[in-house]
């Protein structure tokens, strides 16, 4: 009976994980559409929980804002998802993918916006051509829709990069270490 338990709540992590991975849409238009519409729906809600935020980017050397959706289960977790990075100067948009592995305690699947704001060029361009990011999370949360709460804020990486993460839903506590991989989506970037 515990192992049948075990075995279905992987199964479904791995179906709640998967399915929101990619950006809806059928043609690579389509998908641009949707991360365009993401995009501009997080800094929306961005904008109206911290007022501040507008100013940060718009000193920025550029930006980027994703999608991702994580799932942990006890010792092992991992994440997926999509966005855009933003060229400030000449406001090309890079589309991206990422993935992440976590490892630690922690029990969930959560759905997020994290919006990277990159204070200088090189910030920007190793994001971007490098996309590697490690790191320590301690995530709470339990939210469907409008209703219930999520710790979400704001931190700096660095002198060089500013992260803000707010939750879109799920029902999530963790505390691990993760690395992340985020790459250019070549089927969105070259049309």
């Amino acid at each position: 009976m515990n192992k049948t338990f075990r075995l279905l709540m992987c199964l479904l992590l791995l179906l709640s994980l998967t399915a929101c991975l990619a950006p809806s849409g059928g043609t690579p238009d389509d998908k641009r559409v949707a991360i365009q519409r993401m995009h501009d729906d997080t800094l929306t809600r961005l904008y109206a929980e911290r007022p501040t935020a507008r100013d940060v980017i718009d000193k920025a050397a550029g930006y980027a804002v994703f999608s991702n959706v994580s799932a942990q289960l006890v010792w092992v977790g991992g994440a997926g998802g999509f966005g855009v990075a933003v060229d400030a100067a000449s406001k090309f948009k890079i589309y991206m993918r990422m993935a992440q592995i976590d490892l630690g305690l922690g029990l969930g699947v959560q759905d997020i916006r994290v919006i990277f704001v990159f204070h200088s060029r090189q910030a920007f361009d190793n994001f971007v051509y490098r996309g590697w990011e490690f790191g320590a999370q301690a995530d709470a949360a339990a939210k469907a829709r409008d209703k219930g709460g999520a710790i979400s804020g704001e931190i700096s990486v660095d002198a060089e990069t500013t992260i803000y993460t707010m939750t879109e839903s799920g029902l999530m506590a963790k505390v691990n270490l993760s690395g992340s991989k985020y790459w250019q989506d070549d089927a969105l970037n070259n049309p």
